[in-house]
């Protein structure tokens, strides 16, 4: 495994075979030392590249603007858009452009609109900019000299919309200078793609059949790891969790998506709230844990946490938008618990 995904090339499409996409997902997760930053697309069936080509940069920026102020060093110091934020965020991005490889106006557009949330510019970039710069602050927010896009394809995927896909991720790969992992169905218009076999660590080895994998009609279009230290970005769930939790001193202590390595020879896994004095994990479940592959491997999972000695709390998306207070006092009350035997 070390190595094959620094192996791929960027700058061009290929399709992974071997394995389904949801076991390359699970692969990925915690992103591998070796691994550029990724991001899952699922595509919308659309038959003009360049319908296709603004829904991938569409998604490719909203990502940017999720995982904003992580690649724009300085800019967590910033509250908000009031008083002097937005010009703050501008001089910010145009100095970091400077000493960099992006180009200064959009990425002070791109550090604006992701200071006021918003999707939408007054400025129009070319497509080949925007492959470019998004790319960089992706890669940049990770840390990762790199990006990919991993673009699951199901069985339905229209022969027509397969042929706009495969045109504008290869123009985006191309411009953008990043990797396209075409994964899942073998459409027709990636008859000219070449093909790279997944090597898969020998623990998914069980995850490796090239079943169809059904996605739940709630999943995101498009996902990315989590940062350290922080909720995820683009869960509603785990920021409402967070706000929940923040004002109580009894959650102390607390951290947002560490690695956790249950053994000298295990593999680490991403922990979504993790108490270590308590030996406590909480992980909040989105539809994507529904899926046959991912429900097993999170019950591998905890049957590992538990045996290193950790508790593993598991609530829903659901749970948490619904009956957050509920959530909040089953927390408190197993952390109490494990305080008072440990007192």
């Amino acid at each position: 495994m070390a190595e094959f995904w620094t192996d791929l090339p960027a700058g061009r499409i290929v399709r992974l075979v071997g394995a389904s996409p949801d076991a390359i997902a699970l692969a990925l997760e915690p992103l591998p030392g070796d691994a550029p930053a990724v991001v899952t697309y699922h595509p919308e069936a659309l038959t003009s590249v360049s319908a296709a080509t603004s829904a991938i940069l569409g998604a490719l920026d909203a990502v940017a603007r999720g995982l904003f102020p992580a690649w724009l060093p300085g800019a967590e110091w910033i509250d908000g858009p009031a008083g002097s934020g937005v010009a703050a965020v501008r001089s910010l991005a145009l100095r970091a452009a400077a000493e960099g490889d992006d180009f200064g106006p959009f990425l002070a557009d791109l550090a604006e609109r992701s200071l006021l949330d918003a999707p939408q510019g007054t400025r129009t970039f070319i497509d080949e900019v925007r492959a470019a710069g998004l790319a960089r602050v992706i890669a940049a927010s990770f840390k990762r000299s790199a990006m990919a896009l991993l673009v699951p394809v199901s069985e339905e995927f229209p022969a027509t919309a397969g042929v706009a896909l495969v045109a504008a991720c290869e123009r985006l790969a191309f411009h953008g200078r990043f990797g396209v992992w075409l994964a899942g169905a073998a459409i027709p218009a990636a008859r000219r793609v070449p093909t790279v076999a997944v090597r898969l660590d020998p623990s998914l080895v069980g995850f490796t059949e090239n079943v169809e994998i059904v996605r739940p009609p709630t999943a995101p279009q498009t996902s990315y790891p989590a940062l350290a230290g922080m909720p995820h970005p683009a869960s509603p769930a785990e920021q409402a969790l967070e706000a929940a939790l923040a004002p109580h001193p009894w959650a102390v202590g607390r951290a947002w998506n560490q690695t956790f390595q249950v053994g000298p020879l295990a593999n680490p896994v991403r922990l979504d709230l993790l108490w270590a004095a308590e030996m406590c994990v909480v992980e909040v479940d989105g539809p994507e844990h529904c899926t046959v592959l991912r429900y097993e491997a999170d019950r591998r999972r905890d049957v590992d946490l538990q045996l290193a000695g950790l508790a593993v709390l598991r609530f829903t998306n659901a749970q948490v938008e619904r009956e957050l207070p509920a959530v909040v006092a089953r927390i408190e009350r197993f952390l109490a618990g494990r305080r008072q035997r440990k007192g």
